[in-house]
């Protein structure tokens, strides 16, 4: 058997950095983790060939060559995906998909033609699938009623990656997370009882990315790291020796809940294990959204001390928020500006609410009759109109995030906040970097900032350079942070006028919500200048 394992392309979004990509040298963020696990479940003697699209793009030989393709994807990730089936077809090539999109919307594929739906985790469904395989079944549908066991997990083929093309590397810890948020689709896909990987079983991997040459940053996938606290402390605490026996090669970036603040710990680990940055779902400071949206684990402390605990114990902090839950008072946009700009958060992930398939939303909206179930705008990014009829004007909640989101991104707000932010995390390890940028890309990148923002952006030039010269003087251990976070603000500052865009067309073409005029002007008066 030839398999050809495709992952899609992303469309430009919030996380796809388009821009830092192209000025470091980049393709990619991070690597697909999932499909390349995939390959280390398939048999031995299926022979593998691996294209990360967002990397390179498959040959016509690769096309010839194979058998079968095999796609993982997510939400955004649905239009590549449907090209590729679409293409594999034409081709009279078998498809088989996996992946959180087919997963949670699975009537698509089966509309788009897929023959084998690989769903929920593979540990459990692809030798289901590979044993149709070998009895000669042409199609078929493979579910699993339970989690599997992930300590059983086989390691990621890493060796297929082509190292070079990604700002960091990717790993797993856990799956799942204990916590019951309306909105939330982990708990459906992984469960609400976090697995966890043995501590060898992890630094194995760190091992082998170590052996391959990574030396870096190293993104822990999981959507709550701090899900099984003891677990995650027995993990830190062989990291450590680990990480100091090689002089620390990585940092690492995770996804936690907001009560990472409550353990002193697990915040002291993570700090002298490498940690230097961690993504946080904060949602909305509003109280009363907090309850209605059942994220009640942000309700228990006031968030704005959470943040700065954790900057204390040396943590960056990345966060998301979301407008339009029910019951949301006018303003909450600019709630959420107020919000980041005490916290200093320098790249806020801002987001309009919708209903993913198989949430508790879904199911509520459902029964309330509020689900636009026809609603194409559903895309898996930020800034994309809610799938449903919510208890404020949509014209509200559209105009409050285009106006949030171009203020917190404005070139002078958004450096102040990285600055100060920088500036206000305690480093647990004096001596080491904050962030490393992969070998060979870092001095590009440097010189690139220094380029746009000390000499080409005379609105930002003064601030730039100050802002360096303290940071440099204060505080080098930050130094490449900060240098990191100026970079992205070259694609947040082009992302904010497209995500202004696409909520102007969808207001404007829309036939349920007529034209706003407060973004869709401004939008034209640029366009036009």
């Amino acid at each position: 058997m030839n398999v050809l394992l495709l992952y899609p392309k992303f469309p430009q979004s919030f996380w796809s950095y388009d821009r830092l990509m192209e000025i470091a040298g980049l393709k990619a963020t991070i690597p697909p983790l999932g499909i390349i696990t995939v390959a280390s479940l398939l048999p031995p003697e299926w022979n593998i060939r691996f294209c990360d699209r967002n990397v390179r793009e498959e040959t016509e030989d690769d096309w010839e060559w194979c058998d079968l393709v095999i796609l993982s994807a997510m939400l955004v990730q649905k239009p590549d995906f449907l090209e590729l089936v679409k293409k594999a077809h034409q081709l009279g090539k078998k498809v088989a998909a996996g992946g959180p999109y087919p997963t949670s919307v699975t009537q698509e594929s089966i509309d788009a033609g897929v023959d084998y739906l690989i769903l929920d985790e593979g540990e459990i469904t692809i030798p289901l699938f590979i044993e149709a395989v070998n009895r000669g079944e042409s199609q078929g549908t493979f579910r699993a009623t339970e989690k599997p066991d992930v300590s059983q997990s086989p390691m990621p083929r890493f060796d297929l990656l082509d190292l070079d093309a990604y700002l960091m590397m990717a790993v797993q810890f856990s799956r799942g997370c204990p916590f019951n948020c309306e909105f939330c689709d982990i708990i459906s896909l992984y469960g609400r009882k976090p697995r966890t990987k043995e501590p060898q079983q992890a630094i194995a991997e760190l091992q082998a990315l170590y052996d391959l040459g990574w030396r870096g940053s190293l993104f822990i996938v999981d959507d709550n790291f701090i899900g099984n606290q003891r677990n995650v402390k027995r993990f830190l605490r062989e990291l450590i020796p680990w990480m100091e026996e090689r002089n620390f090669p990585f940092t690492f970036i995770t996804e936690a809940s907001v009560n990472l603040a409550e353990d002193d710990e697990l915040l002291e680990l993570m700090g002298k294990s490498g940690f230097y940055a961690v993504f946080l779902g904060i949602e909305t400071p509003d109280q009363d959204s907090l309850q209605v949206t059942r994220k009640v684990q942000n309700t228990r402390n006031p968030l704005v001390e959470a943040c700065n605990k954790i900057n204390k114990a040396g943590l960056l902090i990345y966060a998301g928020f979301i407008l339009g839950f029910d019951g949301e008072r006018a303003g909450a946009g600019e709630r959420i500006r107020a919000f980041v700009e005490e916290t200093s958060i320098p790249q806020p992930m801002l987001g309009i609410l919708q209903a993913p398939h198989n949430t508790a939303l879904w199911d509520r909206l459902a029964k309330e009759n509020r689900l636009l179930v026809d609603h194409e705008n559903q895309t898996g990014d930020q800034n994309t109109l809610m799938n449903f009829i919510p208890t404020r004007p949509i014209e509200e909640i559209a105009e409050e995030y285009v106006q949030a989101f171009w203020n917190l991104y404005d070139p002078a707000q958004y450096l102040r906040r990285c600055f100060n932010q920088c500036l206000n995390i305690r480093l647990a390890n004096a001596k080491k970097q904050t962030m490393q940028f992969p070998l060979g890309k870092g001095l590009r990148l440097i010189a690139q900032v220094f380029w746009l923002q000390g000499i080409r952006r005379p609105e930002i030039r003064q601030q730039f350079w100050r802002q360096l010269w303290t940071i440099f003087w204060k505080k080098p251990q930050v130094l490449n942070m900060y240098l990191g976070l100026c970079a992205a603000g070259e694609h947040f500052w082009e992302y904010r006028v497209l995500a202004r865009q696409r909520i102007a067309e969808q207001l404007h073409y829309d036939p349920l919500h007529p034209p706003m005029k407060s973004v869709s002007e401004p939008l034209l008066l640029e366009q036009a200048s």
